[in-house]
């Protein structure tokens, strides 16, 4: 206790409660475990915005020498991936059902396997709408215009469909195993702020920081077609959250398969030792019968 106990308590002790109220130690790991799990919903976020634009520029690259996402228009996404997702998923507030879960151990790894399962399955479908816009853009999209104005209608529709499924998807990072990802939104004002203020400047850049940002104008039934897009990252992450994983984690799993080898080989003589004692036992046993011979 802080207050009613001994200096040598407290040097001792591995908690110190400063106000003698046990309750605290309840709000301690209530909120212990609201920024573990926060820590957790921004890194599945951002390894999803990470994975696509990775693979949306190489993939462009390395077919048609072009990129569809600029220079200037991924630094936009860093600034919404890092600063304005991080203060939208960082500032949840802790629930109750944090308290229900199993206590975490020391050696379990951050990223979870339901992580990764709603990493890839946003990931995929991402990739496969903007590369088919990007390659199959003039056909699905009927473009009509000149080649040089229809390449960049479809570079511009893949940054902003880009955009906007991260908008959606920060969504369904909130609840990264609950299928109601509207639970309590409006109970964070910062996050809804942050939805708000993305969306707004998106269409800000898009429409009058065309040269800046290398982008086209858009009529409103490729705005309307862009987050049609965005949106459907809901439906999927509803139906991802569908397929069954394992409870235990891959890396661990593998990890502890190493370690147990390594004890293994360095508990099993080698064959040189082997040969090396059976030699030297040959050698004992000769000598003693030698020394019986002499003996009798």
């Amino acid at each position: 206790m802080g207050i009613s106990g001994t200096e040598v308590a407290k040097e001792s002790s591995d908690i110190i409660i400063l106000d003698d109220n046990f309750a605290s130690v309840v709000k301690v790991v209530r909120w212990g475990r609201s920024v573990y799990a926060n820590i957790q919903k921004f890194i599945q976020f951002q390894l999803t915005v990470n994975i696509v634009a990775l693979v949306i520029n190489f993939v462009a690259a390395a077919k048609s020498e072009d990129v569809p996402l600029t220079t200037v228009q991924l630094l936009w996404v860093n600034l919404l991936m890092d600063t304005l997702g991080a203060l939208a998923l960082a500032t949840e507030p802790p629930t109750d059902e944090l308290m229900k879960r199993n206590p975490v151990g020391r050696r379990q790894p951050l990223i979870t396997n339901v992580m990764w399962r709603n990493i890839w399955g946003q990931a995929i479908y991402q990739l496969v709408i903007l590369l088919t816009i990007y390659f199959r853009g003039d056909d699905v999209l009927r473009l009509k215009s000149d080649s040089q104005n229809r390449h960049m209608q479809k570079n511009t529709m893949v940054f902003n469909s880009f955009v906007f499924c991260q908008l959606f998807n920060e969504i369904n990072s909130r609840k990264p195993e609950d299928f109601n990802v509207f639970g309590g939104i409006f109970h964070n004002s910062l996050f809804c702020g942050v939805l708000l203020v993305t969306s707004t400047l998106q269409v800000i850049f898009v429409v009058f920081l065309k040269k800046f940002f290398k982008t086209t104008a858009l009529s409103w039934k490729q705005w309307l077609i862009c987050i049609c897009i965005g949106a459907i990252s809901l439906p999927v992450g509803f139906l991802v959250k569908l397929i069954p994983v394992r409870e235990k984690p891959f890396l661990s799993t593998s990890l502890k398969r190493r370690r147990r080898g390594q004890r293994s080989s360095r508990h099993r003589p080698s064959s040189r030792s082997t040969l090396k004692l059976e030699q030297s036992s040959g050698a004992l046993h000769g000598k003693a019968t030698e020394n019986g011979e002499i003996a009798g």
